[in-house]
């Protein structure tokens, strides 16, 4: 491949796909390269997107999009062994437009591949990125085996591990960096699914557990509803797992057997199993003199501790980068003096504002009594509450009661959890 791009793209995730649909749609010769046999192939994320940063790229995308069920129903539960305490919450006002959608990302990756080779840019699959291309110390293509490919601009997107970051010098990567994030697909019926979670047609619930599931490690449990199927799965601190010395394999089995869970899971079918890493505190560099870097290659994810947040701001780091590239190009300015343009626009815009509001909630995250103490404390006062076996005390009495000994280290727990989330 002889020709020279304006743009050349590694991966084929959301983040890659906004910045080469971007791109096309502004005219410009874009080749997006992805590893797997095809978009989607190598991504097995959890299964829930926001649909803000989307709409904006291509309105009500959802209209056309493989997306699985509208989020309509959030859950959190506090897990114990043999009890549960669940909030369920509802708001008719995230519908219009919608504020979520479950999704498989082998059947929705495909779709917005599509619509960049509609747009007008070059899509190659099977292709493995080995080393960058380098020219008077400025990034000036991509070395695939034999094959070299120039360009004005390289765009990293390739996720959480990002070799070719790493290669531009602009990552370092350390295990307490990442957590593992663990998924099984469970086939059900769609009319089983929609009266366990208490659904109605097209509509999705995401279910997020805290609690016993992780072994006291930092981290949590999900569900999300898909058509005929459930994403269930766990995400667990890396680090951490290693130091506890726990089966991750261990982790995820006995969270399918948790009564919470396997009452939802009864009776279904594991499609597939896969489990990756997902950035925590990963920030890399985002620019250097010839490339960008957007999505999770960037580390550009939040962990709220409520939402769990890395496709929207791949696509809005995605749309970003294609809006850097263009000024570049008029500007045949490639340095990264003129490509911190980059992040003036993420800055702008809300993924670094959101980064920078949550910047302080992983370690907040770390702390094991949001995993023991609280879900058990929440446990046991709801015991005390539900039980009918001789005089009863106030609600207040009770929670007295649960909560003695503890008292300061909830007030103080409060405060960082209130500065930091």
């Amino acid at each position: 491949m002889s020709e020279k791009f304006d743009a050349i793209i590694v991966g084929a995730g959301p983040g890659g796909c906004a910045a080469a649909y971007s791109l096309a749609k502004m005219g410009f010769n874009v080749l997006i390269v992805e590893r797997g046999k095809y978009p989607g192939a190598k991504n097995v994320m959890g299964g829930r997107m926001y649909a803000h940063a989307l709409n904006r790229l291509i309105p009500e995308f959802w209209k056309e999009a493989p997306v699985e069920r509208m989020v309509t129903r959030e859950k959190l539960t506090l897990l114990c062994n043999k009890a549960s305490v669940t909030i369920d919450f509802q708001d008719e006002e995230l519908l219009v437009p919608p504020n979520s959608f479950t999704l498989l990302r082998a059947k929705f990756d495909q779709w917005f591949a599509n619509r960049v080779v509609e747009a007008g840019a070059t899509l190659v699959s099977n292709i493995k990125v080995d080393d960058l291309l380098w020219k008077e110390k400025q990034v000036a293509g991509i070395v695939a085996g034999t094959d070299k490919i120039e360009a004005n601009m390289v765009i990293a997107a390739d996720g959480a591990v990002s070799l070719i970051s790493e290669k531009a010098g602009l990552k370092r990567f350390e295990v307490k960096q990442f957590a593992l994030g663990m998924k099984e697909i469970i086939e059900l019926p769609e009319k089983t699914i929609e009266d366990r979670f208490n659904l109605s047609g097209g509509e999705g619930a995401a279910q997020l557990f805290v609690g016993q599931c992780t072994k006291e490690i930092p981290g949590g449990g999900f569900v999300y509803t898909n058509r005929t199927s459930l994403s269930v799965g766990i995400v667990v601190y890396i680090d951490r797992l290693i130091e506890k010395k726990i089966d991750s394999h261990e982790i995820l089995r006995e969270f399918n057997q948790n009564p919470a869970v396997a009452k939802l899971i009864e009776g279904g079918k594991i499609l597939e199993y896969s489990a990756h890493v997902i950035p925590e505190t990963s920030r890399s560099g985002l620019f250097t003199d010839g490339m960008l870097v957007v999505g999770d290659a960037g580390g550009l994810v939040v962990n709220s501790g409520i939402t769990l947040r890395g496709m929207d701001m791949a696509i809005a780091s995605g749309a970003a980068a294609a809006e850097a590239v263009k000024n570049a190009i008029e500007k045949n300015d490639f340095s990264k003096e003129c490509l911190s343009y980059y992040e003036d626009l993420l800055k702008n815009d809300f993924v670094l504002k959101d980064i920078t509001t949550f910047k302080k909630a992983p370690e907040f995250l770390q702390n094991e009594r949001l995993y023991t103490l609280y879900p058990e404390i929440a446990c046991r006062l709801f015991h005390r509450l539900a039980s009918v076996e001789g005089p009863k005390r106030r609600a207040f009495d009770e929670l007295l009661e649960e909560t003695k000994g503890n008292k300061m280290k909830m007030i103080l727990d409060m405060i960082k959890g209130m500065r930091s989330i």
